[in-house]
């Protein structure tokens, strides 16, 4: 594999959107740092011919922009990704096909870690019923979390429910009514009364006419 990436052409990479990518309506084209590049590869080369698969390899590269120690390198050193497929996808699009994989894989993961842990039923349809409400409380609990704070866009549902549902808090009667004592100091304070208040705060006045 190493051989084959070290094998395609230099004027083969082609620019995709990516982090910091800036598009140019002059050229119609992506100014990034970030580029893809494909060549012919066959999978299992060294077994016989019957196991053998050909396809292509694409190949992500990315600036590397970690420091290294000692004296600075002469060349620009990049960071290889690729991966090996069979489709009939163009290079750009199977490049950002296989990042969307990627991500779904993260949200399985979550999944799996939560809710999904461990099914409750040996009966089909009841298990069904679990990933759907499943499902649910995932989307609700990582809309709660964009809604609270943007940096908690990514978190996990362990983090979420850690910041911001697991709350050390103590409810208080008087007056017939309720008040929620939350602990002092406490560092997503600002994060849970953002979402505290843009799902119960009361609706906005209504517009006089």
């Amino acid at each position: 594999m190493r051989a084959a990436i070290a094998a395609i052409d230099d004027q083969a990479w082609t620019p995709i959107q990516y982090t910091d990518a800036v598009f140019d309506q002059a050229t119609g084209t992506w100014i990034s740092r970030a580029e893809v590049a494909e060549i012919p590869f066959t999978a299992f080369a060294a077994q016989k011919k019957a196991n053998q698969i050909s396809g292509r390899l694409v190949v992500r590269r990315i600036p590397d922009l970690n420091p290294h120690p000692g004296q600075p390198t002469l060349f620009q050193t990049w960071r290889f990704h690729a991966f090996f497929t069979t489709s009939t996808l163009d290079t750009i699009t199977a490049d950002k096909t296989h990042r969307g994989h990627a991500i779904i894989e993260q949200v399985h993961a979550d999944l799996k870690n939560s809710a999904l842990a461990h099914l409750p039923s040996g009966k089909f349809t009841a298990n069904a019923a679990w990933l759907v409400l499943a499902v649910i409380a995932f989307n609700l609990t990582r809309a709660a979390a964009t809604l609270a704070d943007t940096t908690m866009g990514k978190a996990t549902t362990a983090t979420i429910r850690r910041k911001l549902v697991h709350v050390p808090a103590r409810i208080a009667s008087s007056a017939r009514r309720l008040t929620l004592h939350l602990p002092t100091a406490w560092p997503w304070e600002n994060a849970w009364t953002t979402l505290f208040t843009g799902l119960c705060a009361p609706p906005p006045a209504a517009a006089m006419t």
